[in-house]
């Protein structure tokens, strides 16, 4: 796809590679995880794909299996790291299973409920959105090596401004979508592909 004539910023989002706590569906938040061996093949995948492209920006959570997914996907000499794409901060939930915390919290979502000791969904909306400012105000192909979580919330704040609709937007590991514009709408224009 060519970008817009306006140059208006074009977003691929990037999921890392799994991991044994992606496998598991565990939360993983801000423990640094290595990919597993099928994680290291799905991120050397995207290789092909990402290589044609001629990204003006390519940014990186600090967490190791997203950089080494940036790097095995051959742009990571060109990342700079970003904070704000940190994943999630699950707080007492890390490393725990939904269905295991449901048990002692009945109805707990990461998307409504209180996270203690983490990040409730007002401010990892308000991450993303800081984060939203600079890439409208980047010009090109821009490229983001992330977690699930973070990305779909940067995704449902990009074209609903609230965190709660990435609970509708699901994203598989070494994945790629794409956020831009269709006319002077933002918009998703590609969502969870996978190609490996």
């Amino acid at each position: 796809m060519s970008l817009p004539s306006d140059n208006r910023p074009e977003i691929w989002l990037i999921r890392h590679g799994e991991t044994a706590w992606s496998l598991s569906g565990q939360h993983t938040g801000r423990t640094d995880i290595p990919l597993t061996d099928n994680g290291r093949r799905q991120a050397e995948a995207l290789k092909p794909l990402l290589e044609r492209q001629p990204f003006d920006l390519v940014l990186c959570s600090p967490l190791g299996r997203a950089r080494e997914t940036c790097r095995l996907a051959g742009l990571g000499d060109r990342a700079e790291l970003e904070p704000r794409l940190l994943e999630w901060n699950y707080g007492i939930y890390e490393g725990r299973k939904t269905l295991d915390i449901r048990k002692e919290t009945p109805g707990w979502s990461v998307w409504s409920s209180p996270i203690p000791q983490g990040e409730d969904a007002a401010t990892i909306q308000a991450r993303a959105e800081s984060l939203i400012e600079r890439l409208l105000g980047t010009r090109g192909r821009i490229a983001l090596f992330a977690h699930a979580h973070i990305l779909r919330v940067l995704a449902s704040c990009w074209i609903a401004g609230s965190a709660q609709m990435g609970a509708h937007l699901v994203l598989g590991t070494a994945s790629v979508s794409k956020l831009g514009f269709d006319r002077e709408n933002r918009a998703i224009l590609q969502w969870n592909a996978i190609h490996h």
